[in-house]
């Protein structure tokens, strides 16, 4: 792989991610309710499962996937399921804690983990996406390992560079809000994880 090939693999990553994903939207609500900090690991999750995608498309195994019907569909409506879930609850507990000065209870790091990870597995095509994105920048005339591991971890650390970026920022405009916005925040954390698992339904439902 040349230097020219890579700059324009990265330019399409870059276009790809200029429009925010349901992973994106997931590290901003995250990051209003439980800052920054802690919203890494929700990124840890997800660039987890983006690994994951990766080297099982560079293994080739994206036709199991794609054949696998039922299978494909299970992991989709599992994974919304559990974002509109912890999105009610999310929302549902901010009206236990009606007293703003008190501090709201903070979800733990494998929670924060978990919700990362299973946002980005939910979207299993994520895979066939690898496999059809890798081959229009591999030369088939080099090694295949060191050049699926060079666009892999191009992906993923322009990926996590744009959960930073999104998350922070969240996080900056949180903690600039008076107290008195806490159980707004939170609703607005739980509202930002029921968009986001709607998303990912009506994302299933275009690509079907």
């Amino acid at each position: 792989m040349t230097i020219d090939t890579w700059l324009i693999y990265l330019g399409t990553i870059l276009l790809f991610m200029s429009t925010p994903g349901p992973s994106h939207l997931l590290m901003i609500s995250v990051s209003m309710s439980n800052g920054f900090q802690r919203s890494l690991a929700t990124a840890a999750g997800d660039l987890t499962a983006n690994a994951l995608q990766i080297m099982l498309a560079g293994a080739g195994l994206a036709a199991i996937i794609i054949n696998s019907r039922y299978g494909f569909a299970l992991v989709k409506w599992a994974g919304v399921a559990y974002l509109l879930w912890i999105g009610l609850r999310t929302i549902l507990a901010s009206f236990k804690h009606p007293d703003a000065a008190r501090p709201l209870p903070k979800a733990s790091l494998r929670a924060l983990w978990l919700r990362g990870f299973i946002t980005s597995a939910a979207n299993p095509k994520a895979v066939v996406f690898f496999a059809a994105l890798f081959p229009q920048f591999i030369d088939t005339r080099a090694p295949l390992a060191p050049q699926i591991l060079v666009l892999g971890a191009t992906y993923i650390l322009v990926d996590g560079s744009f959960l930073s970026v999104y998350g922070k920022s969240a996080s900056w405009l949180a903690q600039r809000l008076s107290q008195r916005f806490a159980l707004w925040i939170e609703r607005a954390s739980g509202t930002g994880l029921i968009v986001t698992a709607l998303l990912l339904g009506l994302r299933s439902n275009s690509q079907s």
